[in-house]
């Protein structure tokens, strides 16, 4: 399977978007498709071996709309095309605003005298005057409302209809109505029926409408404000040494290898290797740490991050689309092209909410008309009907909401992958938390190292070369502490032979004709090896919260290490926190009991599940599952991905492997447990925040349709004016999507204790 991201074009309301997802999914070969309204793109899943993305814009083409794939490189300079096209919409829009607002006022306020049968002032009869009416009307509605008509006729020939089909109806209906009393007023007469046109309801209302898609238009545009402010990051050039020379060009033509020069207060272009020079970086941009970070040779470096005090060379090891800042940029645009589940029942009444609603405009019109006579009456509440219905509201309550909030989630340093994941972290009751490297720093020192004496090994150097040397190949953290502990100690290393890692034990090998295996205690007592030469010196290590690991050569204990993990610093206050958001918090970790409760009791966890060895991760969440809690499971390792996998929200550390973040759902990019705060108080705002929108949404169609139906003239005697119709039709999606862009002040609550 393939996935592309189609930009459209040409949709009006929720109902084309809904159009659209049905025309991309019957493509065959066509596994998933969601249309993002808000966004105005198509996600699309398809196999390559059965369509390709020709056909699919093939497919949209013939719905009536078109489609262009988004340009893989994330990162790239906008397309002057796509600025022009967006800023002759703006300026189209505008005119045709202008000119349907002058125009309706004219027939408004020329109406004044016959509406209320009083000869105004500075206001002459002529003024409403029918034909004159007629000739000023028909620009705007066949010139500023001509999108309505066409995208309306267009739905038609394809046998469907969309919120442009109740405005050419409902407006249509007006003009329509109102030239039959423009050319046989006498017939009106003869009929006891008052030659009244709608000419000046039909101009207010597009008039209306079109001032209300300009300013959606405007509100769409800031929910991927965070897109345009990542990619604003980004250098624009760079300094490459070439020939002996240092030259500036362009960032999209640096090539991997190219050796680049930075200055002091300069961007890093590109992301990379330092060779010579270092200096500290400032990298808030991607972890959100103030303070900035010392880099010399050998260290990597981060493109879009700020250079501070010192001049360096350095490598280029990922360039264009593979760059950190790309990838962030393409998850933030993948998740605002998601869907929620929440939207669901959105969706669901999208569907049949046109149909509907001209079913019930027709129906509106039969009763009112066998009931009163009045073919007036009748008229207004149809057109009231057609006019006031909106779907928009509805098809943009969940989208906009997502799109700010997963922006903002960016620019705190929390990477949403999808709408679903944003939708259940505001369900979350438990929080599982691998212990080293995700509370601890995961960079754990040799505080302790006792051997036994008078063995055949008894040289502390010599053992810690054979232990070291083995422990060189393995990856693990506690490994890499044994490696540096050695070299500091200026022992040498030799490489180990027949090399094996037993998962959640230890590993083995041979050096100079010696097996020699590190590991657990439960290990050592496994292979049948003897610890009680060091067991008081293994019990007082254990109580004092260090991870032991035992050495054996030959079948023989020769010695243990004593190792200690720091917590990081914001482990204690974040853990609070999210207990005092009514979260249980459990700690996960492969150590044994005793040094867990010791760590745990530093952070103030409860529960504790010690001893798990990597492949018992992923059935240890699905226990906490079992106990109906939605779970959130938070890592940085490999063994960590089965484990994020299973959880319902896999929650990785942006300082762990790429393995462990491709299977999580949001990654903190800093490291620091206070994103995982941070990113469900914003679950919680964006999910408070769709929750008002589709409320109001739906209490709009609601209400609205049977207010404008005449519902209350039984009670009140009043009917709704279809032009009061249309501008609550034209401001309820603009407030939508402006309480959707309040989602743009939200701020972490941090609290400490």
């Amino acid at each position: 399977m393939e996935n592309t991201t189609l930009k459209l074009r040409g949709m009006s309301c929720a109902s084309c978007a809904s159009n659209i997802e049905a025309a991309i999914r019957a493509v065959p070969g066509v596994k998933t498709c969601n249309v993002n309204f808000g966004a105005e793109q198509a996600a699309v899943t398809y196999d390559p071996s059965k369509t390709d993305i020709a056909v699919i814009q093939n497919a949209v083409d013939a719905a009536g709309y078109t489609a262009q794939p988004i340009q893989d490189n994330v990162l790239a300079p906008e397309d002057d095309t796509e600025r022009r096209v967006r800023q002759a919409e703006h300026q189209r829009l505008t005119r045709k605003v202008w000119f349907s607002s002058i125009i309706s006022a004219i027939l408004v306020i020329g109406s004044f005298p016959a509406m209320t049968g009083l000869a105004i002032p500075l206001i002459p009869m002529w003024w409403h005057d029918p034909w004159l009416q007629l000739v000023l009307t028909a620009p705007v509605l066949f010139w500023a409302g001509s999108d309505f008509l066409i995208n309306a006729w267009k739905a038609l020939k394809r046998h469907t209809a969309t919120m442009d089909t109740l405005v050419a109806v409902g407006t249509g209906t007006a003009y329509l109505y109102s030239l039959f009393p423009t050319f046989l007023p006498q017939w009106f007469t003869a009929q006891g029926l008052k030659p009244d046109v709608y000419f000046e309801a039909a101009t207010v209302i597009i008039a209306l409408l079109l001032l209300g898609r300009l300013l959606e238009n405007r509100a769409k545009g800031k929910t991927s404000e965070a897109i345009r402010k990542l990619m604003g990051l980004q250098a624009k050039t760079a300094r490459v040494i070439r020939d002996d020379r240092a030259i500036d060009i362009p960032i999209a033509d640096v090539a991997v290898g190219d050796i680049i020069l930075v200055r002091p207060g300069e961007k890093i272009p590109v992301d990379g290797e330092i060779v010579t020079g270092s200096s500290t970086i400032d990298e808030a941009m991607v972890t959100g740490e103030s303070v900035p970070v010392k880099k010399q040779p050998g260290d990597a470096v981060i493109g879009a991050t700020m250079n501070k005090t010192g001049s360096f060379q350095f490598r280029a090891t990922r360039v264009g689309k593979d760059t950190f800042l790309a990838q962030i940029v393409k998850l933030v645009q993948q998740a605002q092209g998601s869907k929620a589940p929440i939207q669901r029942l959105a969706d669901q009444v999208t569907g049949w909410f046109v149909p509907a609603v001209i079913a019930i405009a027709i129906f509106t019109f039969i009763l009112w008309f066998n009931l009163m006579g009045n073919v007036t009456m009748a008229l207004i509440t149809t057109v009231g009907v057609l006019i006031i219905a909106c779907p928009c509201a509805l098809g943009l309550a969940t989208p906009t909401s997502i799109m700010v909030g997963t922006g903002k989630g960016a620019e705190h340093g929390i990477l949403i992958k999808g709408a679903e994941s944003l939708e259940l972290a505001h369900k979350l009751q438990t929080i599982v938390l691998d212990k080293t490297g995700t509370i601890t720093q995961g960079k754990p020192t040799v505080t302790d190292y006792i051997t036994v004496k008078g063995t055949a090994h008894h040289n502390e150097l010599k053992l810690l070369s054979l232990a070291a040397s083995v422990e060189q190949n393995s990856e693990h953290p506690l490994a890499e502490a044994v490696v540096q502990y050695a070299q500091s100690q200026g022992v040498k290393l030799a490489n180990p032979q027949a090399f094996a890692a037993v998962a959640g034990s230890g590993v083995q090998g041979d050096v100079s004709d010696r097996q020699v295996q590190i590991g657990t205690h439960r290990w050592m007592q496994e292979l049948g090896i003897t610890t009680s030469a060091l067991q008081p010196q293994w019990e007082q290590l254990e109580y004092l919260g260090k991870t032991v690991i035992w050495i054996a050569v030959d079948g023989q204990i020769e010695g243990m290490m004593g190792i200690a993990d720091a917590v990081k610093p914001s482990s204690v206050n974040a853990i609070r926190m999210l207990q005092k958001m009514g979260l249980e918090v459990v700690m996960l970790t492969g150590d044994n009991q005793r040094t867990a409760n010791v760590i745990a009791h530093e952070v103030g966890i409860q529960r504790v599940l010690a001893e798990v060895r990597p492949d018992q991760k992923a059935a240890t969440v699905a226990t906490i599952q079992a106990e109906d809690k939605v779970v959130a499971m938070v890592g940085d390792g490999i063994n960590d991905a089965p484990a994020l996998a299973q959880a319902d929200v896999g929650i990785a550390i942006g300082t762990g492997t790429d393995v462990a973040i491709a299977a999580s759902d949001i990654t903190l990019i800093s490291g620091d447990l206070q994103g995982i705060v941070t990113a469900i108080q914003l679950s919680r705002a964006t999910i408070r925040n769709i929750k008002q929108n589709l409320f109001f949404a739906f209490i709009y169609n609601i209400a609205g349709i049977p207010i404008a139906a005449g519902i209350l003239y039984p009670v009140f005697g009043w009917l709704l004016s279809p032009v009061i119709a249309g501008a609550a039709m034209a401001f309820s999606s603009v407030s939508v999507v402006t309480n959707a862009l309040r989602l743009r002040n939200f701020k972490p609550v941090e609290s400490r204790y």
